[in-house]
């Protein structure tokens, strides 16, 4: 009996190495940027590596088992997985289950493990979206059409931020409307919606003294420099001391003690500060080429629905990677936000690694059979 082989194409080859290198690089600046705070709170250097190549491999089984499962097939689960994300976000607020860390309950603790049920909103809600919106394309001009999403990506963000975590909620809203766009939402209800999601940003800002806070040392991080101010200070010290080619891998000096979160939300900073601006420019080069990937995925996909779901997929990636560097660089007002694939997260990448086996269960659907009997061939 003649064996199967999996096949790959030239263009999964690609996101999967990307993905890889990606996660290669995190273990490796996770190690460099957290074993002095490791061994000093944990007393072992390697405690955040080993929870990141968990969270690689688990990732791994996650994407691998995602490329196999036919995607067509979950269409049918949208409104279950609504369901269990939301139950999710909300067990968050059970006293002994969800965790409270600096003030916010943004995980569920499982003993050995923990997960952030806000991570898995993201990608339901792209999945969600890209169902209802393919199954209602004839009718997504009425505004009727659109009130699903609408719901589920507002009780999302509600949820989100009174966690708090502002910058998921932005990080969910930016994707609702990236997928209303695409999914042929009309001009008049683009400027109904845009309107009210303008207003409510500096709302949600000056609802909070801390966030009012974060923005005046945003603005000015110097008048409260052991304070608001501090973490950005740091963060650009980093990049600063890093110049073209950075002091060196594992030769940071903010991720002692001065940099706070080096390990996760500000770990683009000691990659500045240790490889440069040319090392991290390698590293942003290497999202883009993905997102090009994943474009040129959804671009080729046989459905309106594939199209959908790959493109929330690589829209996730881009805002969440985007956001991440802007605020690191102190471009936008400091919020906690992971980049991709990089930054300590076991929860991040389970889920931003199946994901992407998503994104290559639709490549392989769009092979044609031309190509698929040619790859087989080679069996």
């Amino acid at each position: 009996m003649k064996k199967r082989k999996i096949h790959f194409s030239g263009l999964e080859i690609t996101i999967i190495a990307c993905v890889l290198l990606l996660c290669i690089i995190g273990c490796i600046m996770v190690y460099s940027a957290s074993f002095y705070s490791a061994e000093k709170n944990f007393g072992n250097k390697y405690f955040f590596l080993i929870k990141q190549i968990i969270g690689v491999v688990l990732g791994l089984v996650g994407m691998f088992v995602a490329r196999m499962i036919d995607h067509n097939k979950l269409k049918k689960f949208k409104w279950i997985a609504v369901i269990v994300s939301t139950i999710l976000l909300v067990l968050v607020f059970v006293p002994g289950l969800g965790i409270e860390n600096y003030g916010a309950r943004r995980w569920i603790g499982l003993g050995f493990f923990s997960i952030q049920p806000s991570e898995i909103a993201k990608f339901v809600l792209v999945f969600f979206c890209a169902v209802h919106l393919s199954d209602n394309y004839q009718k997504v001009k009425s505004f009727k059409t659109l009130l699903p999403p609408l719901l589920v990506g507002g009780m999302f963000c509600g949820l989100v931020i009174i966690e708090p975590n502002m910058s998921i909620t932005m990080c969910i809203g930016i994707v609702l409307v990236i997928m209303l766009f695409l999914g042929g939402m009309s001009a008049k209800h683009f400027t109904m919606l845009a309107i009210p999601g303008v207003v409510a940003v500096p709302a949600l800002i000056f609802m909070e003294p801390y966030r009012v806070k974060r923005l005046m040392a945003f603005l000015n991080p110097w008048a409260s420099p052991q304070a608001e101010g501090f973490q950005l200070i740091q963060s650009l010290y980093g990049l600063g001391a890093g110049g073209l080619f950075g002091v060196g891998l594992f030769n940071s000096r903010q991720k002692y003690s001065f940099l706070p979160f080096a390990e996760s939300d500000f770990i683009f900073s000691i990659i500045g500060e240790e490889l440069g601006f040319f090392g991290a420019m390698g590293i942003i080069a290497i999202f883009v080429i993905l997102i090009i990937c994943l474009i040129i995925v959804a671009k080729n996909s046989k459905t309106r629905y594939s199209m959908l779901l790959v493109a929330g997929v690589a829209s996730v990636i881009a805002i969440q990677t985007i956001l991440n560097i802007a605020v690191v660089t102190g471009s936008i007002p400091p919020t906690g936000l992971p980049l991709p694939f990089i930054s300590a997260g076991s929860t991040s990448l389970l889920v931003f690694m199946s994901a992407i086996g998503v994104v290559l269960n639709v490549d392989r659907h769009s092979w044609g059979p031309h190509k698929a009997n040619a790859l087989k061939g080679k069996g």
